[in-house]
């Protein structure tokens, strides 16, 4: 079977998950929500022609190393976020580019804010 070069976008959008991830005592004992964000650029030729999930990037298997990471305490959003990105391309080396965006959610910042973020890419 003749497969191309067709390259896919697969992004997991706003995944939640409850953790305890900061410098500050309180973050580390109260927890807070936390968002994460996930584009993969991978090569759909072969899924695409197939309809295998053997031949895809499965995204029940991302979504479960990004929780596993999650569940891990940082004190920093750019510790999480980078061991997250280490533990989806160690388990996917297809992966051409990928981005994760963690956003903490009413970040105890003395003022009323939505979230902060921090978004890496490799």
């Amino acid at each position: 079977m003749e497969t191309g070069n067709t390259i896919g976008l697969i992004e997991l959008e706003e995944m939640e998950f409850y953790a305890y991830h900061g410098c500050y005592e309180q973050e580390q004992v109260v927890g807070n929500r936390f968002l994460v964000n996930i584009a993969i650029h991978t090569n759909c030729s072969v899924a695409a022609e197939t309809d295998s999930i053997n031949d895809a990037l499965n995204y029940v298997t991302v979504y479960e190393l990004t929780k596993e990471q999650v569940m891990q305490n940082s004190h920093l959003l750019e510790h999480l976020t980078k061991r997250i990105i280490q533990s989806i391309k160690s388990s996917f080396p297809q992966i051409i580019k990928l981005k994760v965006k963690v956003s903490k959610m009413n970040p105890p910042m003395g003022g009323q804010m939505k979230c902060v973020s921090l978004t890496l890419e490799e």
